[in-house]
């Protein structure tokens, strides 16, 4: 494992917003979901492409709270522009399981 500065950790702006809008992406290589997930007003809106589906839908992803690294630079995938990368954790099936706050906290509020 290589390890890294204090400041390193700190140059990636991880924060915590609610799933706004999800609909499947079909024309994705692997099955996908497009999220919009908003980050409050400060920051507002923002898109992204995430492998999900093994355990979620559309439907139950909606008003769910993700965290997310909203400073990578934005990627194209299949025509989408995806902004930001919704962080998640793989189960023992290499399933993708959604990272989020164990209770409400504040839309946009920064991982620290």
């Amino acid at each position: 494992m290589q390890k890294i500065s204090w400041a390193d950790f700190e140059k990636v702006d991880v924060r915590v917003g609610r799933v706004v809008e999800a609909e499947p992406f079909p024309e994705a290589r692997k099955p996908s979901i497009k999220l919009a997930v908003d980050f409050g007003s400060e920051i507002g809106v923002k898109r992204s492409s995430a492998q999900i589906t093994a355990h979620y839908t559309p439907e139950t992803l909606l008003g769910k709270q993700v965290v997310a690294v909203l400073n990578f630079p934005a990627k194209r995938i299949a025509g989408f522009e995806s902004e930001v990368l919704v962080l998640g954790v793989p189960d023992e099936e290499d399933a993708v399981v959604l990272l989020a706050p164990d209770r409400e906290v504040p839309l946009g509020a920064r991982m620290f």
